[in-house]
């Protein structure tokens, strides 16, 4: 424990724990103090006890961006990089995920693909594997190297056109394979890959991404643009849009900030807004009109909770503020009366930006409906 509190205070908080030899992020944990070190630590090292916990310094603010390539002996034969909507932090497998990408510099891609093909060299891999990188400032680092096919392949496979498990087997059988020059500079579309959830089944669950994975399944989508591609996946979800009434809980100073230009955008569509008093509060000092509601633990009137049992809200965008009690009840509440009324639910800012951009972009019946093959 003393090694692991010397840890954290020379890299400072946040970090990351992760019991090592588990699947899909199973009992990781971003910490931000010591209290919450201690307690994580002993559930960590229960899930896990012949083998040590690893800590690491965890970087907030980060893009995370993955590669999907198939080596032959150790030389990269085709490969496709994505970008995560979602900031790092997101687990994989839940996160929202764009190809080609479209908010990711040319530089830092440049890097990714020198990094990768240094790896497989290193390591000679013959057949798939998939890295993942975090990215800010241009700065790149790997998370994660896993010489094996990953949950995006069929997705990349698809959206270029190329098949990657095809080409992956074929090297691994000791066929020759020639390097494939298919770019995805080259693609006139865009990709996105959703995750779907069951938090409906999960009775009492708290419906927030995090490190650990939630997600039971997934939709790709395919669009003239990101903004086509991404509406068409939202639908694919499930999610009843456009909404005629948002409710907003935009969580710290920083996410209220980040959410301002999105809120004015909801307003100009002419969208009722619906808002806790902090939110109102910053949106009305912004120019944006709400009508307040209270939180679940005030038990008054107009209460959250009412509105969204008689269906008067038609999406919630709700993000966390903190760690501490009164906001994770009141939080929490939102979350699952929202997942139990069946109201599309936003958790994560990043996501919830690109939704409002795509709706004020396009529209339902803007949308393309086109087969694969007119894509590819």
């Amino acid at each position: 424990m003393a090694d692991a509190r010397n840890f954290a205070d020379a890299v400072a908080y946040p970090v990351l724990i992760r019991p090592s030899y588990v699947l899909s992020g199973a009992a990781m944990s971003v910490v931000t103090n010591e209290k919450e070190l201690e307690e994580y630590l002993h559930k960590a090292t229960n899930v896990s006890k012949k083998f040590p916990v690893v800590i690491s310094k965890f970087i907030t603010g980060a893009k995370e961006i993955e590669i999907d390539a198939v080596a032959d002996q150790g030389n990269l034969v085709v490969y496709a990089i994505s970008e995560h909507v979602e900031n790092a932090g997101v687990h994989s497998g839940d996160a929202t995920i764009v190809f080609p990408p479209q908010r990711t510099f040319l530089e830092t891609m440049r890097r990714i693909k020198v990094i990768a093909q240094k790896i497989a060299r290193e390591l000679k891999i013959t057949g798939p594997f998939n890295i993942q990188f975090i990215a800010k400032d241009n700065d790149v680092k790997v998370i994660e190297c896993n010489a094996r096919a990953s949950r995006s392949f069929p997705f990349v496979s698809k959206v270029m056109n190329c098949n990657f498990i095809e080409l992956a087997m074929r090297s691994i059988m000791g066929e020759k394979i020639s390097e494939i020059n298919t770019l995805s500079f080259d693609l006139d579309y865009v990709g996105v890959k959703a995750s779907q959830f069951s938090f409906t089944r999960l009775k009492g669950s708290d419906p927030v991404l995090g490190v650990e994975m939630a997600s039971t399944g997934e939709v790709a989508c395919m669009g003239d643009d990101f903004y086509e591609a991404f509406l068409k996946s939202m639908f694919a979800l499930d999610h009843k849009l456009p909404p005629k009434s948002v409710l907003l809980s935009t969580g710290p100073i920083e996410s209220k900030a980040g959410f301002l230009e999105s809120a004015q955008s909801l307003q100009a569509m002419g969208i009722e807004l619906y808002a806790t008093k902090g939110t109102a509060d910053f949106l009305k000092d912004n120019g944006v009109a709400t009508r307040v509601l209270h939180w679940p633990l005030d038990k008054e009137e107009p209460s959250i909770l009412s509105f969204l049992e008689k269906g008067k809200i038609d999406l919630v965008i709700n993000i966390p503020k903190n760690e501490t009690k009164k906001e994770l009840t009141n939080g929490y509440l939102i979350r699952r009366k929202a997942i139990d009324t069946n109201i599309p639910l936003f958790t994560n800012l990043q996501l919830a930006k690109r939704l409002v951009e795509a709706l004020s972009k396009t529209s339902r019946k803007k949308l393309s409906i086109k087969s694969w093959d007119e894509y590819c």
